[in-house]
């Protein structure tokens, strides 16, 4: 596309329905082969066991997920809702549409504006959007200035009270509008400013206990942008509950960054250009401040920080998202203000209006570039946050992939065995199957590219239980054990990758690229001999440099 082209889902005057019906998302596609009405039906009784099941299937070894079919999303979008974006709800939920998304999270700056006047006008343009756009599941949110620490993304199922909970939630928990922002070393509050975060989980989780509101999940974002996530307070927000706080965000948004040419000399892909401050955890090396493939540095080490959660054996996903604010290459800019209103007077920007010249931006529209995908049983709002909850995720960039199906077996078994964010309970020594099903790019993606997966590698870690030192970010016993070369191989197959399950439990995952761009690990390359590695400072080209990274398998060991 060119600078001067428009597409019709980035005018806000043409109509959602009058789009090209081909621009459908993968749900119509599923549809269309017949998952949802057949495997989808087998959602609420069939695969959905009862207490006394889960008990008896804990009691022996193997283990069963029900068959999924994977919805594509985004959990971090902006829109004229939030101070420094710029597009209207229309134009990005038809953007989503337009390049695939089955469901998006809109997730506004929390600030006074925004709790004053803002998050109620915004949720009359979520009732507008998710009626101009059928098709997609469109959650409210919120963006929350996290205390001691910097962003999540909150989000909530739709029902009477999201948008009382969001609200109540950012008066009460918000750092930035309590103040509560600082977490350093030498900050007299950080002790209080933590201990509020938790607080602040914790009253989430009750609000989905009591009823109040359906579901609400968070994700940390960014973590490594700043450093000032550190690894307990990670471990802290995790523990407070542990079915609200379910990750954080593998690889950031603002992909386009360092595009060549684009933005300056020191763009980094992410928009990871600070450095370390009084506020940053001082723990964490200065390389942890860059992105790796496009991935945040506690995702793409290999023995790193997530991990060492996972080691933990305790689930903590990883998602990735367009946190779209500003696209790059494009020629809208935000209209001007009424004499007399702001802002903060207002909880809402002009909208934006169209110009010949592009604007400064780093983003990509939701679903242009980054995609998360979740396994899910049946079709709805609950249904992608169960998913999200139970790990079934993976994610790519560049549309690598078409599709991604994960399942661990013991050999002696003949049922589907357990996918991602799962756990498959075997005895010492048995021996096990990976089987890792990939279905190929089948088209060009938005940059007219079509992608060519090159590489599949299976990462491995022993799980120990809880760590004594609540800040450590290594996982020494995690590496990459196999490495499939996948060049050249189209459509969809199956690597059967056998596994031995020794004395202790452990977990893996998968990870793979196109093969463009990759060395030895941070960690070195006896742990990780071709991972992702930073690309120059403003010569980072996304579609250049596409990873997928999947959530992680678990195996309990008998006796371990």
């Amino acid at each position: 596309m060119t600078e001067q082209q428009l597409p019709a889902w980035a005018d806000p005057s043409v109509s959602p329905t009058a789009l090209d019906p081909q621009g459908v998302s993968r749900r119509g596609l599923l549809r269309r082969a017949g998952l949802f009405g057949a495997a989808f039906a087998l959602g609420s009784a069939a695969t959905t066991p009862t207490p006394a099941a889960l008990a008896a299937d804990d009691r022996r070894p193997g283990g069963e997920d029900p068959h999924l079919a994977y919805l594509v999303g985004d959990h971090h979008v902006h829109s004229v809702y939030s101070h420094d974006a710029k597009y209207t709800f229309s134009q990005l939920a038809a953007a989503g549409a337009e390049y695939g998304l089955d469901w998006m999270v809109f997730t506004e700056h929390s600030n006074f504006g925004h709790a004053d006047f803002g998050a109620a006008l915004e949720h009359q343009e979520i009732l507008k959007a998710r009626a101009e756009n059928p098709r997609q599941l469109i959650f409210q949110g919120l963006e929350w200035y996290i205390p001691a620490a910097e962003h999540c993304t909150v989000f909530t199922a739709p029902g009477r009270h999201e948008v009382d909970v969001l609200t109540r939630f950012e008066r009460a928990y918000d750092g930035k509008l309590l103040a509560y922002d600082k977490g350093g070393p030498a900050d007299t509050d950080t002790a209080r400013n933590e201990a509020h975060a938790v607080k602040a989980i914790k009253w989430l989780a009750a609000q989905r206990r009591s009823g109040y509101v359906d579901d609400v999940l968070v994700l940390a974002n960014h973590p490594m942008r700043l450093g000032i996530d550190s690894p307990h307070e990670m471990r802290a927000w995790r523990d407070a509950a542990p079915e609200i706080m379910i990750g954080m965000e593998g690889a950031p948004g603002a992909q386009g960054a360092a595009v060549p040419g684009w933005r300056g000399a020191n763009s980094i892909r992410g928009e990871y250009e600070n450095k370390p401050s009084a506020q940053s955890w001082p723990g964490y090396p200065a390389d942890a401040y860059l992105t790796y493939g496009g991935f945040d540095w506690a995702t793409a080490t290999v023995g790193g920080l997530w991990d060492s959660m996972l080691a933990e054996g305790r689930l903590f996903s990883v998602t990735t998202n367009s946190d779209a604010h500003r696209i790059v290459f494009d020629t809208w800019k935000n209209g001007d203000w009424q004499p007399g209103r702001t802002f903060d007077t207002t909880g809402k920007l002009p909208d934006p209006v169209n110009t010949d010249t592009p604007q400064p931006g780093s983003d990509f529209w939701p679903g242009q570039f980054s995609r998360t995908h979740v396994g899910v049983t049946r079709y709805g709002y609950r249904a992608v946050m169960a998913g999200m909850r139970a790990g079934r995720v993976w994610l790519d960039h560049g549309h690598l992939l078409d599709g991604l199906d994960v399942r661990l077996t013991r050999d002696r078994d003949r049922g589907r065995g357990v996918t991602l964010g799962g756990r498959l309970r075997v005895r010492k020594g048995e021996k096990l199957t990976l089987n890792v099903t990939v279905t190929t790019a089948s088209r060009p993606n938005p940059q007219g590219i079509l992608p060519e997966l090159a590489h599949v590698d299976v990462v491995r870690g022993a799980v120990r239980g809880p760590v004594a030192d609540r800040d450590t970010w290594k996982a020494p016993d995690t590496r990459v054990v196999e490495s499939k070369d996948v060049s050249g191989r189209t459509g969809t197959y199956t690597l059967r990758i056998p596994l031995t399950a020794g004395t202790e439990s452990f977990y893996v995952r998968l990870r793979g690229s196109d093969g463009k761009r990759n060395g030895p690990g941070y960690l070195g390359a006896s742990v990780d001999p071709h991972g992702p590695v930073p690309h120059a400072p403003g010569d980072g080209d996304p579609w250049a440099d596409t990873w997928f990274y999947s959530n992680p398998v678990f195996v309990d060991v008998e006796g371990s």
